[in-house]
């Protein structure tokens, strides 16, 4: 094809596009952080006050928040800040661990490339220097947070199907249902390290199952995984203050 035949990218877009993400980002940081607390209306025009962008992309950053699932939009227009009940955040953690036991019985059956598995155990292998010592500290908590998140995406690239891992990325976009959402709540508890360990057992568990192509063993594994997060939700909202959780003041704890 001719450079002229190319349909070039215009500089207008790219910045349109880059001020839609700058706002998502801050508008994001924003509801988490409890700066627009839950329920509350959310001002168009304050927001481009605050952060400096058009009407345009703030709508963008709004309607993607909104599909993320930390916003709604109200009957008479505009948006608010969503709340979650212990149910809504339970039944998101429970989609992540079926969808993701349905991944690791798909990788089973099917089979993963050598390569893929090398990776997956270095990971492990990388874990395991990180909860080595006897206690942990903030960074040992950051590296395990980071590792772990590296694990789950791997084990969704595992099944070789881009619908699954798509549909999965969606799951783990919902609050709260990341598999490191409420690792935090551990890091001044004297179990932290002890909870870690047993959750890094059923990653080196669910490997094994994959590699032995045993899809039903590898899928309950990966779905009582899933219950960890639950166990930390409970932590999370009986906790008077938990310091460092995003978002947490967002969870309405059951009556």
């Amino acid at each position: 094809m001719h450079p002229a035949d190319e349909a070039p990218t215009s500089p207008l877009a790219e910045a349109g596009t880059s001020q839609a993400v700058k706002a998502q980002l801050r508008l994001r940081e924003m509801v988490l952080a409890g700066e627009l607390p839950g329920g509350a209306r959310i001002a168009e025009l304050t927001l481009v006050e605050k952060l400096g962008v058009s009407r345009t992309p703030i709508r963008a950053a709004l309607m993607r928040l909104e599909q993320e699932g930390l916003l709604h939009r109200l009957p008479g227009g505009g948006y608010a800040v969503r709340t979650f009940s212990e149910t809504d955040v339970a039944d998101a953690i429970e989609l992540r661990g079926t969808m993701e036991g349905l991944a690791a019985r798909l990788a089973a059956e099917r089979g993963v490339p050598a390569d893929l598995m090398a990776e997956a155990n270095a990971c492990l292998d990388a874990i395991d220097s990180v909860l080595a010592p006897p206690t942990l500290d903030d960074e040992g908590f950051a590296s395990y947070v980071k590792l772990n998140a590296e694990f789950h995406v791997l084990l969704s690239r595992m099944v070789g199907s881009d619908v699954i891992a798509r549909e999965l990325d969606r799951v783990k976009s919902l609050p709260f249902a990341s598999p490191s959402a409420f690792v935090v709540v551990q890091t001044h508890s004297s179990q932290a390290r002890d909870m870690l360990v047993v959750a890094q057992d059923q990653h080196r568990q669910a490997l094994d199952a994959i590699a032995r192509r045993e899809g039903a063993r590898a899928e309950a594994i990966l779905r009582e995984h899933s219950r960890i997060t639950r166990r930390n939700l409970l932590a999370a909202v009986q906790a008077a203050q938990v310091q460092g959780l995003p978002g947490v003041q967002l969870i309405r704890e059951a009556a």
